[in-house]
Order: structure tokens, then sequence, then C-alpha cells
């Protein structure tokens, strides 16, 4: 008699190894769009595309890396006035991309951010609105340091800090590059 052996059954304490991370998509660009701009009729797609010298400005002047060299993002506007500017970036949690959107002032404060998706397995309570409204308002003038002036949120102190450092370089950029429309 030939013993029973099942070869798949090899494969299952490795495929729970290697599941994908939690990932929950929240927002599209579309709907986070209407959220932060409510009044806007036009979104006119500017991608800003970054030399390596000005990402590495970016960096002396915000202390964190921008990683990538296109930074998608669009004009707001409503009957031809410049309402502001939306921002979709991504940052590193603990360990996964955090895909978040960021609407910009003309005169650089922020007017909101919402969160697109979340893949980490912990620390969603980012997308919390009592967290998020801290950053309404926030400009360069202000210390974007944890727990000063946006409270850290207990096990997830990664993803809190990273959306913190990648608000804080796009106004940077908005500063830099963008100038007030």
């Amino acid at each position: 008699m030939r013993p029973y052996f099942d070869s798949a059954a090899l494969l299952l304490p490795m495929a729970a190894l290697v599941s994908p991370a939690h990932a929950t998509d929240y927002l599209t660009v579309a709907a986070a769009q209407s959220l932060l701009f409510p009044t806007a009729k036009t979104f006119a797609e500017r991608p800003l595309k970054l030399s390596s010298e000005q990402r590495d400005r970016i960096k002396e002047v915000a202390g964190v890396r921008q990683r990538t060299d296109e930074q998608k993002m669009w004009r707001a506007e409503r009957e031809g006035a410049f309402l502001g500017w939306f921002i979709v970036d991504e940052v590193v949690g603990k360990h996964e991309f955090i895909t978040y959107a960021t609407a910009l002032s003309p005169d650089g404060r922020v007017i909101g951010i919402e969160v697109l998706s979340y893949r980490e397995t912990h620390g969603g309570q980012i997308r919390d609105m009592g967290w998020r409204k801290h950053f309404v308002g926030k400009t360069l003038a202000d210390p974007f340091k944890l727990d000063e002036d946006v409270p850290n949120i207990s096990g997830a102190t990664l993803s809190s800090r990273n959306v913190l450092d990648g608000v804080k370089r796009l106004l940077i950029m908005q500063k830099l590059y963008l100038g007030h429309g």
C-alpha cells in the first residue's frame, strides 16, 4: 500500500509566510478631489517633473528624500480662479506604502489630507478624521513635529511620522517649484 502524501500540504505553511499584505483602498483620486475641493469645477493635471538637483534641494530643505522624479498633481479651479493644488503622494508606513492626497491652498496652507490606500496590517487610524484634521491650516512656519502639532498614534508611529514628513515635503515642493499658482 502506498502511503497517502499530499505535497500541497507542504506548501500551506509557506503560503502563510508569503501571503500578500493587507491593503484597503478607501478613495479614488476623483473622490478625494471632491472631498478636498468641494467647490472646484476642474482639476487640470499638472505632473511636476523634478531634476535630480531639485530632488536634492527638496531633501536638503525638508530633511526627507523625494523618492520619485515626477509628482502627481492637479490644479483645482473654479471658473478660472485658482483654488489650490491637489497632490497624490506615497510614503512608507512601517513596511508598505500609504497613498494619500493633500490639498494645498495657493498661499501654502494645508486644506486637508485624505488617505486613498493603506496597505499596513496595523495603524489604519491615520485615516481617522480626528487625526487628519490636525493638518488643516499647517504651513511651513509650523514645526511639523510628531506630538507637538500633530499627535502620534500609538501603534502607528511610523505611519504618523511619515505622513507628517510627507506633507511637509509637499509644502516645500510647492514653495520651491510651484509658487502661488
